[in-house]
């Protein structure tokens, strides 16, 4: 992989993994059509290292706070926080340990990501439509544990991560700019837990000038896709998102019986 090949897919990670229209399947579609070769899930899931880092600068404030608190008054007021995020990311941690394979195979299909983006952009639509509807909703338990089983989904190309846990922090009854600010801050363990998980499989040899472009791309276009969607959700609908989506996924299908794909 040359190093443009490398920008331009961690210009699509960074902006794919925070706004959401999903960043797996765009790395998978990207390739495809531009004709270039596919490096597969573990370095798709590598550039979630750029992404991390983008979390890392943007919100390094919230999470100094959270540690802190978690370590200081675990369980109690805002120190329960980190406990709650850890209880949270178990879901889809160990979907992705047990469901793998097939994440990598089975779940990459043209049509099943199609398929995702078109059914989970309505389910987003819908969620949309309960934004606020608990004003001064605490997080708690619940909002836990639904936001990370819905972020278990993720593992299917199509979802979006950020797409899924909006979702969930919306049914929540979480405002916009809450439900987006949450969603960024829950996937920060998976992110990392996923880009571990993978690094292992990659060799010296592959961490080379287009490796690191790559990360640095994805971390660029992430803070800047952060910044956007939290500035845009405290003033819109996702909308815009709902029909991008759909839009993708009906030309996916309509490729695939062409026989494009």
């Amino acid at each position: 992989m040359s190093v443009f090949h490398a920008i331009i897919l961690g210009i699509v990670q960074g902006l794919g993994e925070f706004l959401p229209i999903s960043s797996s399947a765009h790395l998978v579609l990207v390739p495809e059509f531009l004709g270039w070769h596919y490096q597969g899930l573990a370095y798709d899931v590598m550039l979630h290292i750029g992404t991390v880092a983008a979390l890392a600068a943007y919100f390094w404030r919230d999470w100094w706070k959270i540690i802190r608190d978690g370590f200081a008054t675990p369980f109690k007021g805002d120190g329960k926080i980190l406990p709650l995020i850890v209880l949270g990311s178990i879901p889809a941690g160990l979907a992705g340990v047990l469901l793998h394979d097939m994440a990598e195979h089975v779940f990459r299909g043209q049509l099943v990501m199609a398929v995702n983006l078109i059914i989970f952009a309505g389910i987003l639509f819908w969620a949309d439509r309960r934004a606020g509807k608990n004003p001064g909703r605490a997080f708690d338990m619940k909002a836990a544990l639904l936001i990370g089983f819905f972020q278990a989904l993720a593992l299917m190309p199509g979802v979006s991560r950020s797409g899924i846990t909006i979702t969930a922090a919306l049914l929540c009854g979480f405002a916009r700019s809450e439900a987006a600010r949450i969603s960024f801050i829950f996937s920060a363990p998976v992110i990392v837990g996923a880009g571990l998980f993978e690094a292992r499989k990659l060799g010296l040899g592959q961490v080379d000038a287009a490796f690191v472009a790559g990360v640095l791309a994805a971390a660029a276009s992430g803070w800047l896709a952060i910044k956007f969607l939290l500035g845009y959700v405290a003033k819109h609908t996702l909308n815009i998102f709902v029909v991008y989506r759909i839009a993708l996924g009906l030309l996916i299908i309509g490729m695939v019986f062409g026989g494009r794909f």
